[in-house]
């Protein structure tokens, strides 16, 4: 099961998932006792009260994972490690939202799926997708968006050329077996992802 706790916030807020279970839209579950697996936030919006929205769907949380450091993705991460004592991880520990590392090409228990990471710089050094291939689930973060949409670049850290490498690596990584892309902010792209990331990288590379 994924979830965005934030789509019903109002203010300046990413998309924050909760995963519980297993993830996959193409692979049914194999777990008959409902075991939710690793219940982790992906990203955890700001603006918010994202303990309360976790606790609609779960009574605990076991991490919380980012895609990035921005502060429309971490802004609600206090309140979370006050409410739940719970560790978060990402690329860079060096920032002091990040406490435990996930490196390039490391992986991560979401639910009861095995994500792997890619490092993504170009919108933020320290961003990361995650990549499901059991399930073909993805998280994008602020990497791509729907319609042939891209990740900011005229931020501090941002880089066009960096932006446009990793969307390309994406595409190759992931390949025709993406079957869901869950991003930063916006819709979760559901139908033709793959054609989506084609039209992303596309995108990017106009000037």
């Amino acid at each position: 099961m994924i979830t965005n706790i934030a789509s019903e916030a109002t203010g300046m807020t990413s998309n924050a998932f909760l995963v519980a279970g297993p993830p996959g839209v193409r692979t049914p579950a194999t777990d008959d006792d409902g075991d939710a697996g690793r219940r982790v936030l992906v990203d955890t919006g700001a603006n918010f009260d994202a303990p309360a929205a976790v606790r609609e769907h779960v009574d605990d949380l076991d991490a919380v994972v980012l895609t990035h450091t921005h502060p429309d993705h971490v802004g609600t991460l206090p309140a979370l490690r006050e409410a739940f004592d719970v560790a978060t991880w990402g690329y860079d520990t060096s920032h002091d939202a990040v406490d435990r590392e996930i490196p390039d090409g490391g992986t991560t228990r979401l639910g009861t799926g095995t994500f792997e990471a890619l490092h993504t710089p170009g919108h933020k050094d320290d961003h990361l997708c995650l990549f499901d291939r059991d399930s073909g689930v993805l998280f994008a973060g602020d990497l791509v968006f729907a319609n042939g949409a891209f990740g900011r670049t005229d931020l501090a850290e941002g880089d066009r050329d960096l932006l446009v490498d990793s969307v390309d690596r994406l595409r190759e990584w992931v390949g025709d077996d993406v079957t869901a892309i869950h991003t930063g902010h916006g819709r979760s792209i559901v139908d033709g992802p793959a054609e989506s990331l084609e039209l992303s990288a596309r995108a990017a590379r106009m000037r």
